[in-house]
């Protein structure tokens, strides 16, 4: 199984679609409070459609909280700041792929904290500042769910 990780998401449409995403792909998402909105939210509900009740969510307080509850995980952070292309990373199953709030990105201690090595991009054109969050994912994820075989996890 592939693990996506939101770091403090702000726009619930977007985790909506993500969440859809996910149950879809069989990964399993986490979401890295605090969360720029409440779960409940009627915008998440119609970006997810009825694919909540498909999707494995997990919702932790803040950033230890998760790294506590999974310090073995490798983690791969996608950020515009990263230098390797998403496509040359070895993805295996129980990575996590890490993305940041919308408006910010992720902060430098999460970065530092996951290495360099770990730090992906997606290529775009040189005047764009950045794509939006439920499209990166995507683009992240099926690139790891294709490395893997497109396996389906359990659990």
């Amino acid at each position: 199984m592939l693990h996506i990780i939101l770091y403090q998401p702000e726009i619930p449409p977007n985790t909506g679609n993500i969440i859809r995403l996910c149950a879809n792909t069989g990964a399993r998402l986490h979401l890295v409070g605090p969360l720029g909105f409440q779960l409940d939210n009627s915008r998440v509900k119609r970006a997810g459609l009825d694919y909540a009740e498909m999707a494995s969510v997990r919702q932790y307080v803040n950033w230890s909280d998760f790294r506590a509850g999974h310090p073995d995980m490798r983690i791969w952070a996608f950020s515009t700041r990263g230098k390797k292309p998403y496509d040359q990373a070895d993805f295996k199953t129980g990575d996590g792929l890490l993305f940041g709030p919308e408006t910010r990105g992720l902060p430098d201690t999460v970065l530092t904290e996951t290495g360099s090595a770990y730090c992906l991009h997606l290529p775009m054109a040189d005047a764009s500042r950045s794509l939006n969050l439920s499209n990166t994912v995507a683009v992240g994820l099926y690139e790891a769910w294709r490395q893997t075989g497109f396996e389906v996890g359990v659990s």
